[in-house]
């Protein structure tokens, strides 16, 4: 079995390409928290690269952008290349075969300097008073 599911903030925009069939297919690469702290009391972060294919790629590229909170769910492949060097190269990618935006639709991005701040802008409902008396139990 080879099964990955992953929670992380997206450090770069997605970039959509197609293959020579016309494929649609887009990269973004994600930041994960480890869930520990280090000995000097940082948490460490891992980072992911993540392939989106055909409609989910468009679906991706349009909506997700820098700084984005996702749940990815997918696979590990790993794959060689040669450098231009003549080097051999093994890169691993998370193949997602499902991608949740985690990032609420009305969240805001305001980048300053090295810092990333999301602000949500939420209405908090308004609780109605119940007469205990009318209550079934």
């Amino acid at each position: 079995m080879n099964k990955v599911i992953l929670v992380g903030n997206l450090t770069r925009d997605p970039e959509l390409s197609e293959t020579g069939s016309g494929v649609s297919m887009c990269r973004f690469s994600i930041a994960v928290s480890r869930d520990y702290a280090n000995a000097d009391g940082n948490r460490e972060t891992d980072f992911f690269n993540i392939t989106v294919w055909r409609n989910r790629a468009e679906v991706c590229a349009r909506y997700l952008k820098k700084g984005n909170k996702v749940g990815i769910v997918g696979s590990i492949q790993n794959r060689t290349y040669d450098d231009k060097d003549g080097n051999k190269r093994t890169v691993t990618d998370i193949v997602a075969s499902e991608v949740e935006f985690l990032t609420p639709k009305n969240a805001q991005t305001d980048v300053g300097g090295d810092e990333e701040v999301s602000t949500v802008k939420r209405e908090i409902p308004k609780l109605e008073e119940i007469d205990d008396n009318q209550l079934p139990f």
